[in-house]
């Protein structure tokens, strides 16, 4: 495969790549202009930006594109022992200057909905218009057979799905199931496998959410960190249809994915328990 079609074979299976072409070159170097590479994670990469010190520094450089997962251009002066003001000096003898152009290419976030219901529908709709991976979970064969859209939908038992697949660092969850008992088992297993997420939201009422709160204080103590648990979820913007509902929830993980704050979310509505500033 050539790297176009590598970078669409991990476009279709969500894994996130960096794209590194040479868009400018002035003086003499190892690469010439349109050369191109692709880096994975791990610094597996295809293709080559010429070698040595510099296809190095690139590779080295993909993994905080990646992590950060913003596209960005750096100059490099490839002259050992001299400095200029808009590159970065490597450790090299050709005395060039090469620019190179650094595409970020994969999901913004990851998202996981359990629970393939109306709820789960209606959210999957919205995200599918975003630059989000969305996996779906549900343990109903039906209900899976009927969703559309989504880019994984996935029969399996729930909390099962954690144990056997895992969930990313710092993905979105959103727990929509259709009984308390398997809302229950998704959010404690996550906590008794202290996966790190950037958000885990539950579709509840104040009162389902007391009495959640209670069994696992219970169960965990009350030392246990719920900072990033949304629940009542969702923003207030009122309406509650599936649509309004699915659009309050996606505006809520807008809002903790792009940092912004001052939003009025649901779980401040819950008057007994602020378990996120606890």
């Amino acid at each position: 495969m050539n790297i176009y079609e590598q970078t669409h074979h991990y476009m279709k299976k969500g894994t996130p790549v960096v794209v590194v072409s040479v868009t400018e070159k002035k003086g003499e170097g190892p690469v010439e202009i349109g050369k191109k590479m692709l880096v994975l994670k791990d610094n597996v990469a295809f293709g080559t930006v010429g070698g040595g010190a510099l296809e190095y520094t690139a590779r080295d450089y993909c993994q905080t594109v990646l992590e950060n997962k913003k596209s960005e251009s750096i100059s490099y002066l490839l002259n050992e022992g001299s400095l200029v003001d808009d590159a970065t000096t490597l450790d090299m003898a050709c005395g060039g200057k090469v620019t190179l152009f650094y595409e970020y290419i994969g999901p913004s976030e990851y998202i996981y909905i359990f629970g393939a219901g109306h709820c789960g529908q209606a959210l999957s709709n919205v995200l599918d218009t975003l630059n989000y991976h969305v996996t779906v979970i549900d343990d109903r064969l039906e209900v899976i057979n009927q969703f559309k859209g989504g880019d994984d939908v996935i029969h399996s038992p729930f909390a099962k799905y954690i144990e056997d697949y895992g969930l990313k660092e710092d993905s979105f969850v959103v727990v929509a199931t259709p009984s308390h008992k398997e809302d229950y088992n998704v959010i404690n297993k996550v906590i008794s496998k202290q996966i790190k997420l950037k958000y885990i939201g539950m579709l509840c009422s104040n009162k389902k959410l007391i009495d959640y709160l209670e069994k696992t204080y219970e169960m965990f103590g009350k030392d246990i960190d719920l900072s990033n648990f949304y629940s009542p979820i969702g923003l207030d913007t009122g309406g509650g249809s599936p649509e309004e509902i699915a659009i309050s929830i996606a505006s809520e993980i807008l809002a903790v994915s792009n940092g912004k704050l001052n939003h009025n979310h649901m779980r401040e509505t819950n008057v007994k328990y602020r378990y996120w500033e606890d």
